[in-house]
């Protein structure tokens, strides 16, 4: 390992899409900062898959490293032997974590020194919490974005028997920006403020749901004419994120027609930016919501399609945010309730900026000593029938080693021809299935219902 005296501190970060990759190089800038005695570089890897981020998505995040590239499973585990990473954080989806964890065990038996790695949520976990701490669990930090998370974060791994002591409380690493101040839009071309509908790509889930929440925020725009209302979109056709979205509202806004007022529009971008001139953010469930309060803006979530865990907003129970789009075009805005706020790590009071203490002096602790092996909750003893699945869609057998046919030495055995070819192919790949996604699986669903 590199000496924590000379050398900058070595981080690794592997991703999946683009928010995970924003969560992740952030987490690693706050855990290892680069003004530390030593130093820190940072490399990035992208783990191949249907939502590894374009260019225009990693641009639009904003986050850079030293070096980046897209790889295998097999391919990271290779890398990150090889170079001798002091921090490893893995931003994943919980399957992609087990296995990683399961192959990174498999690399490193009988080492003498090995890295510390790191995992968490990329924003507010309301489903799947046991299936996805489960998978997680054998990181040496799991990281909670709020105190609310941390406290259930240790119920859920006490409750199996298994060590809770990596779980660290923290906050979400992309909270920040200028607080709120209502005397800035004053000389704007809207003097009523800017609304921002911050879409999310999977919630809702069908047509008619999606079609109702975009013509609402048109006829707010057109009830309000002195606001601007912005529909937040997370991608552009054909782009995948953390969640697969079937129904863009590029395309739902051109089945409504041309009568769309002036004072509205479609926006892409950096969401912290977005925000710099937002004056109320309307959204399901986002985690923007949760940018925008730490900003102090004023916050809506929507209860137009009821309150239900399948959307996610459930999650504000007790927030004093949850309101509807009449209660929004009757003028009204809602009040978070500050012992809320406080509980979601969103700490608007102030206290965001202590928030990775624990965590970095956590890291600093483990990165100084040698660690014991990694073991995750999840083995061939106590999840037989699970796990095998889990680590072969990543190219791993059930005790780590890689599958053959997915050895990590292939992919440098591949001739510059071979390659083009390879990636061409893959790329083809990539949109004959985002076509059937977004395509032909929504027709066949209708076909069924009839």
């Amino acid at each position: 390992m590199p000496s924590r005296t000379n050398s900058p501190l070595r981080v690794a970060v592997l991703a999946d899409s683009d928010t995970r990759w924003k969560w992740g190089a952030l987490t690693a800038q706050r855990l290892v900062p680069d003004d530390s005695e030593s130093g820190r570089s940072m490399d990035g890897f992208l783990l191949r898959g249907r939502a590894t981020p374009t260019v225009r998505q990693l641009a639009e995040v904003g986050v850079r490293a030293d070096s980046l590239r897209e790889v295998t499973g097999v391919e990271f585990v290779s890398a990150v032997d090889r170079e001798r990473y002091d921090v490893i954080v893995l931003s994943l989806v919980g399957g992609a974590v087990q296995a990683m964890l399961h192959g990174l065990a498999r690399a490193w038996e009988g080492a003498a020194r090995r890295p510390v790695v790191v995992t968490g949520y990329v924003g507010v976990v309301y489903e799947k919490l046991a299936d996805g701490l489960l998978l997680r669990h054998g990181a040496d930090v799991v990281l909670a974005n709020s105190r609310h998370d941390a406290e259930r974060f240790r119920e859920v791994y006490t409750g199996v028997g298994a060590s809770a002591d990596s779980v660290v409380e923290c906050a979400l690493p992309f909270l920040g920006g200028a607080r709120y101040d209502e005397k800035a839009r004053e000389g704007r071309a809207y003097p009523g403020g800017t609304v921002v509908f911050a879409v999310q790509p999977s919630v809702p889930d069908n047509r008619a749901d999606r079609t109702y929440l975009l013509r609402r925020a048109v006829e707010h725009a057109r009830a309000h004419s002195d606001r601007e209302v912005l529909v937040k979109l997370r991608s552009k056709p054909g782009e995948h994120t953390t969640h697969i979205e079937e129904l863009p509202y590029q395309k739902l806004l051109g089945k409504l027609g041309d009568d769309v007022p002036k004072n509205f529009r479609l926006a892409y971008g950096n969401m912290g930016e977005v925000l710099d001139t937002t004056d109320l953010l309307v959204t399901v469930s986002s985690t923007a919501a949760l940018e925008s309060l730490h900003r102090g803006i004023p916050t809506a979530v929507l209860t137009d399609l009821g309150v239900r865990e399948v959307l996610g907003n459930h999650h504000f129970l007790g927030s004093g945010c949850l309101a509807s789009w009449d209660q929004l075009d009757a003028g009204h805005l809602p009040v978070p309730d500050p012992d809320w706020v406080s509980r979601q790590g969103v700490a608007a009071d102030g206290a965001y900026e202590t928030a990775f203490d624990a965590a970095r002096q956590r890291v600093a602790e483990l990165a100084a000593r040698q660690l014991p092996p990694l073991a995750p909750y999840y083995t061939r003893a106590t999840a037989p029938g699970y796990l095998p699945a889990r680590l072969a869609r990543y190219g791993f057998e059930p005790d780590g080693r890689p599958r053959p046919g997915a050895a990590a030495g292939e992919a440098a055995q591949v001739s510059g021809l071979r390659r083009v070819v390879r990636n061409t192919m893959r790329e083809a790949a990539r949109g004959a299935y985002r076509h059937g996604v977004q395509r032909v699986a929504p027709v066949i669903r209708r076909m069924g219902e009839l």
